[in-house]
């Protein structure tokens, strides 16, 4: 007869067959399992050493161009502004590396440099555009007249614009010097703008910029630059708008200009002055102005072509 004894002693082999089974099982499971991750992670290792071989070569590369362009950045502007005189504005965000590098070209192009001027960042603070709008008005020199539009940097370019750029018609002045001289203070003792030494109208401007706004009303921010500078533009032969990268971004001064038609008929763009190239196209494009010509030019997908006369990308 099979005893309950018997019974038991089974049913424990059966388990413990069972149990032995599972862990086999799974020993041989994991030993693939973990062969096969080791495998991907030696790829994945593999990738990223090739994709950082490939990023030093390109930042390589990068470098070899912004050394070329450098060197024959004097040589490519040489003449193109010829006996012209230009004015320097920069934003509070602009960065002095750009605004000696676009100065130094400015001067090999022949051109002179008849001042700098800087808007501060109450300039663009929203917290301060009433105020800006009223001292706008009071400080209208007579014979100039604002544009109909009622936002603080067109305004602000509308009363700047004359007091920096000859006019377009005579190469004359557009306000005495002593009507110049009080508008500046004012706006300096408002703590809007800074006035680098003498400042002499000139025939073309360049506003230098850095790149995005960020925060709570960085759209607005940026809006108002790129207004100012699309106003100081009509106020003489031209100007040119250039920023550094990211300034082509939707809360990026260039990025305001070229959403806008209207601007872009008239202001030129470039959206990477922070690099060598970016500012010899800053100089190439003030002389396009001279042309009555403009055009979008830098790297951001916004742009038309990296350059004046360049094949459009």
């Amino acid at each position: 007869m099979i005893s309950l004894r018997y019974h038991i002693i089974s049913i424990a082999a059966v388990f413990l067959a069972l149990a032995l089974g599972v862990l086999l099982g799974s020993t041989t499971l994991s030993r693939s399992l973990l062969s096969g991750l080791n495998s991907q992670n030696s790829d994945l290792g593999t990738q990223v050493s090739d994709l950082e071989q490939q990023r030093n070569a390109l930042t390589a590369r990068l470098g070899d161009a912004d050394s070329f362009a450098a060197a024959v950045g004097p040589l490519a502007v040489r003449g193109a502004l010829d006996k012209r005189t230009v004015v320097l504005i920069t934003t509070a965000d602009a960065d002095p590396v750009d605004r000696d590098g676009v100065k130094a070209l400015v001067t090999a192009s022949g051109a002179t440099v008849t001042g700098e001027l800087q808007l501060t960042g109450a300039f663009t603070d929203q917290a301060r555009s009433d105020e800006l709008r009223d001292i706008v008005t009071r400080l209208l020199p007579a014979g100039v007249q604002l544009p109909t539009a009622s936002d603080p940097g067109t305004l602000a370019g509308g009363l700047l614009g004359p007091l920096v750029l000859i006019s377009k018609a005579n190469n004359q002045p557009q306000v005495s010097a002593a009507e110049s001289t009080a508008a500046l203070r004012g706006l300096s003792d408002g703590g809007f703008v800074t006035v680098a030494g003498e400042l002499r109208p000139a025939q073309l401007a360049v506003v230098l910029t850095g790149g995005r706004y960020t925060g709570d009303g960085a759209g607005d921010e940026a809006a108002v630059i790129a207004r100012f500078a699309t106003q100081v533009d009509r106020s003489g032969a031209g100007a040119v708008l250039a920023g550094r990268a990211g300034s082509a971004d939707g809360t990026g001064p260039v990025g305001v200009v070229r959403a806008d038609t209207a601007a872009t008929s008239i202001l030129s763009t470039v959206d990477n002055v922070d690099t060598p190239a970016g500012r010899v196209v800053t100089v190439l494009a003030l002389a396009e102005q001279l042309q009555e010509k403009s055009g979008r030019y830098g790297t951001a997908g916004s742009a038309q072509a990296p350059a004046p006369g360049a094949p459009a990308e």
